[in-house]
């Protein structure tokens, strides 16, 4: 799903509601039923790093980290011995086309592969729910293109809920259904 609408109308942060990383001023959000926001600050960690994966236009990577590092970082924060985050890590980098890139510094990969080892960190730990904020709003039209078929090839490879804010028509284009926030309330774009 899409959602597009001027700036400042509240996408990002009804992607922040969504993802829990802020909370509604009212109502709930039901995951499988489950009021998310019911959950103590723990369980509520723990439902975000398992459940939801989150890209962002700005990467949000570690610069002292190289990609495989970084692509890791949700497994081994979740527990897992550092092995196997670095298999898992080593598995989605390679699927997202970064198979000789796993030990370079991320301060020496181009904007798009910055954006690919982002999208493999959120991808590590196999959410159910990708969501993505102008996931290719920095990024040169080639390379966005890239992205965008990444992310809907991942979309169907996963079976995961894909949520993506954005701006470009192309992008929202791809999306299988596409609301506007308008007045406070989400709208089915035509």
């Amino acid at each position: 799903m899409a959602v597009v609408g001027p700036s400042g109308i509240g996408k990002s942060t009804l992607l922040h509601i969504f993802g829990t990383l802020d909370r509604p001023d009212q109502g709930r959000v039901l995951f499988h039923g489950q009021d998310v926001f019911s959950l103590d600050q723990e369980r509520l960690s723990a439902f975000r790093n398992e459940s939801v994966g989150f890209v962002f236009q700005f990467h949000h990577l570690l610069a002292e980290f190289n990609a495989l590092e970084n692509a890791m970082m949700p497994a081994y924060i979740h527990g897992k011995s550092r092995p196997d985050a670095l298999q898992m890590a080593e598995e989605i980098l390679v699927r997202v086309g970064l198979k000789d890139r796993l030990h370079h510094p991320v301060t020496r990969l181009s904007g798009g592969e910055q954006q690919r080892v982002a999208l493999a960190r959120a991808l590590v730990m196999k959410p159910l729910v990708l969501l993505a904020d102008e996931p290719t709003g920095n990024l040169d039209e080639k390379n966005a293109q890239q992205v965008h078929e990444l992310l809907m090839a991942l979309n169907q490879e996963f079976g995961m809920t894909l949520v993506v804010v954005t701006h470009n028509p192309g992008l929202a284009a791809l999306m299988a259904r596409r609301v506007t926030i308008r007045g406070g309330s989400l709208l089915d774009t035509e």
